[in-house]
C-alpha cells in the first residue's frame, strides 16, 4: 500500500479501478522537410490548425451548455491563443523559411510560450498548461492520433495521469469517470476550475507516481483530503467504503435543511449565504438553500479570458446572478488580484513579494479605467436586484475614500446619462489585514457592512506565505492571534451596528462553526456544498452553548490545543444529533 499526498482540488471520495494515461507525451525529433515538400508540409499544418480549432469550439459549446458561459471561457482563450497572429505567423515561417518539420516547428514554438509563461506567477503561470493543451491537440491531428481511452471508457475508473488539460478534463465522461490524480497542476489551473465546476472528486500535484500502479489496479481517492492510496489493502478499503456510504447517508440528511432557516435553539437567526466565482454556480447555492451570495469573486472574468473584460461582460455575469437569487442579496467584490496576474501596459516589473505589492484595490485604484468600467456594471446591475459591492485588501482609511470617491463619480456619470442604478446601493469593505483590524472603529463609520477574510487575515496576521510548503504548517485559523483578530472586528462591527459576515474557508468548515457563532458572527458565507452542513450546525445549538466554547478557546495560548478543543467539540455535537 502506498499512500501518496497532493492537493485537494475538488472535494470527494472514491474506491475504484485505475485507468492509466500515457505520461511520456508527444517525443518530436528535430526534422527538416524538403524544400519541394513545403507547401504540403504548410498545407497540413493548416489542416491540423482547422481540426484543432473545431475540437475546441466543440469542448466550448459542450461546456457552454452543462456549465455556463464563464466555464467556456476556458477554451474561447484557447481559441484565441491558437489563431493569434504571431503565433500563426512564427509556426509558418519555421516552416517556410527554416524547413522545419510541422511537427517540431508547433511542439519548439509552443513551449517557448509556455516557458515564458511558468516564468510569471500564480495565475498566469498556469496558462502554460493551456499552451500545452493546444500544443497536445495540433500535434495529435498532425500525427493522425487521439487519446483514445478518454472517449472510450465504458466502465467506472479512476483517471490516473501526468496531467489533464481543460480540455480533456472537460470531456470526462461524469457516468464512469469516478474521479482523477495527476503528477502535475495546482489550484488555480483551469483544470482545477472545470473538475470543480464538474464535482469530479480530483486531487493534483502528487508529483511522480505512475510507474508505481498498473491499469486495472484498486485505487482510493480522497478529494477531501488530497490523498491518493494505491494498491490499498482490505482494512483500508473496508474503511473508505464505510465512510462513502457515510457521506452519502449525510448528504442525504443534510439535503432536508435546503428549505430550512438556519435557526439556534435558541432562536437566533443566521444568514448562510454562499460565495461563487462563476454565474453557473448562483443556481448551486440555492439548490442548497442559501439566503443570497455573500462573495463573488471576479478575478475569473479576468483570468479565463484573453482580453480584459468589457463593461457588457461585467453585467452580462452579474446580472445572470442577480436575476437567478430573485431579490436576495448579491455581495460582488471588486477585483481582487494582483500586477502579477494582470497584463497590462502599465503593468509594473515583477514583484518580490505580490502579496505586499499592487493587489487588490491598490491596483484598482492605480488602473482607473479598469476600476471605473467594473463598478459601472456593478451599479447596472444594482437596478434589477439586491446588489452590494465589495472593495478588498483595505488598509488604509484613504484608500477606502478614495475608492467611495470613484463609485460616487462613477455614480454622477450614469446619472448624467439616465442609465439606472441604486443610488443608496450598500458599500462594504473586506477586513483581512492586522491594519484594518486596529482601525476598524474608524473604518465601520463609512461603510455599510464588513466582511472578514479569514484566508488573507490570516496570512498577514501570522506573517506566513499559505503558498509556500517550507511554512505551511504556520498557516493556522485555530492560532490565538487569529482568534483575537476576529474577536475584535466582530466586537466592533456588533457595537457600531454593522453587519458583518466570514467568507474565507474558515467559515465553510463546521469545526468553526461554533466558535465564529460563540464570537458574536450571524452571518456566514460559504462554498455551496457547505451550505447544508453549516446550516444543520446551526440549528443544533444555541448561541449560549457557543459564547462558552468561544470562551475557552479564547483563553488558550497554543493553536494545537485550540484545534484538539474544537474538534472534540464538533465530534460531540454530531454524536449528539446521531443520538
Amino acid at each position: 500500500m502506498l499512500k501518496l499526498q497532493g492537493i485537494a482540488v475538488s472535494p470527494g471520495v472514491t474506491i475504484g479501478e485505475a485507468l492509466v494515461l500515457d505520461s511520456e507525451g508527444f517525443r518530436i525529433p528535430r526534422r527538416f522537410v524538403a524544400r519541394s515538400a513545403v507547401d504540403t508540409e504548410l498545407e497540413r499544418l493548416s489542416t491540423a490548425v482547422a481540426e484543432t480549432s473545431r475540437e475546441i469550439e466543440r469542448n466550448r459549446d459542450a461546456i457552454q451548455a452543462e456549465l455556463g458561459g464563464q466555464y467556456a471561457a476556458i477554451f474561447a482563450a484557447h481559441l484565441a491563443m491558437l489563431h493569434d497572429s504571431k503565433l500563426q505567423e512564427e509556426l509558418t515561417s519555421a516552416v517556410r523559411d527554416r524547413n522545419w518539420w510541422p511537427e517540431y516547428a508547433v511542439s519548439r514554438t509552443l513551449r517557448r510560450y509556455a516557458k515564458a509563461f511558468q516564468n510569471l506567477d500564480n495565475h498566469i503561470a498556469q496558462r502554460a498548461h493551456d499552451i500545452y493543451d493546444i500544443e497536445k491537440s495540433l500535434l495529435r491531428n498532425l500525427l493522425g492520433q487521439r487519446r483514445e481511452t478518454l472517449a472510450a471508457i465504458s466502465q467506472p475508473v479512476i483517471v490516473l495521469a501526468h496531467n489533464l488539460t481543460p480540455s480533456e478534463t472537460a470531456n470526462l465522461d461524469r457516468r464512469f469517470v469516478q474521479g482523477f490524480a495527476t503528477e502535475l497542476g495546482g489550484p488555480g489551473s483551469h483544470t482545477a476550475i472545470v473538475a470543480e465546476g464538474l464535482e469530479i472528486p480530483a486531487v493534483v500535484g502528487l508529483g511522480p507516481f505512475l510507474a508505481d500502479v498498473s491499469g486495472g489496479e484498486p485505487v482510493i481517492l480522497d478529494g477531501n483530503q488530497g490523498l491518493v492510496i494505491l494498491q490499498p489493502d482490505e482494512e483500508t478499503i473496508a474503511r473508505y467504503r464505510l465512510e462513502v456510504e457515510a457521506a452519502r447517508t449525510v448528504a442525504a440528511r443534510l439535503d432536508r435543511f435546503r428549505d430550512l432557516p438556519a435557526e439556534t435553539r435558541d432562536g437566533v437567526h443566521i444568514q448562510v449565504t454562499g460565495n461563487i466565482e462563476f454565474p453557473s454556480e448562483a443556481d448551486q447555492c440555492l439548490s442548497r438553500g442559501c439566503d443570497g451570495i455573500g462573495l463573488y469573486r471576479t478575478e475569473f472574468l479576468y483570468l479565463t479570458s484573453p482580453r480584459e473584460p468589457t463593461e457588457e461582460d461585467h453585467y452580462a455575469a452579474y446580472s445572470q446572478v442577480v436575476t437567478a437569487m430573485q431579490g436576495k442579496p448579491v455581495v460582488i467584490r471588486t477585483l481582487d488580484l494582483g500586477a502579477d496576474k494582470m497584463r497590462t501596459e502599465t503593468t509594473p516589473e515583477e514583484e518580490r513579494n505580490p502579496c505586499l505589492g499592487l493587489r487588490s484595490i491598490r491596483l484598482s485604484l492605480r488602473q482607473l479605467p479598469m476600476f471605473r468600467t467594473q463598478l459601472r456594471a456593478i451599479l447596472r446591475a444594482s437596478a434589477i436586484g439586491d446588489v452590494r459591492v465589495l472593495f478588498p485588501l483595505i488598509s488604509t482609511i484613504v484608500e477606502l475614500r478614495q475608492a467611495r470617491m470613484v463609485l460616487a463619480d462613477v455614480m454622477e456619470d450614469l446619472a448624467e446619462h439616465g442609465i439606472q442604478f441604486n443610488p443608496k446601493m450598500p458599500v462594504g469593505m473586506m477586513v483581512e489585514t492586522p491594519a484594518a483590524v486596529i482601525m476598524l472603529d474608524a473604518f465601520i463609520k463609512e461603510v455599510d457592512f464588513v466582511s472578514i477574510g479569514t484566508n488573507d487575515l490570516i496570512q498577514y496576521t501570522l506573517a506566513v506565505d499559505r503558498s509556500n510548503k517550507e511554512v505551511a504548517e504556520l498557516y493556522n485559523a485555530c492560532d490565538p492571534a487569529v482568534l483575537r483578530q476576529l474577536r475584535r472586528s466582530l466586537d466592533v462591527s456588533r457595537e457600531a451596528g454593522v453587519p458583518a459576515t466570514v467568507c474565507g474557508q474558515m467559515s465553510g468548515s463546521v469545526m468553526y462553526t461554533q466558535l465564529l457563532l460563540g464570537l458574536g458572527l450571524r452571518q456566514l458565507s460559504v462554498p455551496a456544498s457547505a451550505i447544508p452542513e453549516v446550516k444543520q450546525v446551526c440549528r443544533s445549538v444555541s448561541v449560549a452553548e457557543c459564547r462558552g466554547i468561544a470562551e475557552r478557546a479564547l483563553a488558550m495560548d497554543a493553536a494545537r490545543e485550540v484545534k484538539a478543543f474544537l474538534r472534540d467539540q464538533m465530534r460531540r455535537l454530531l454524536s449528539e444529533s446521531v443520538a
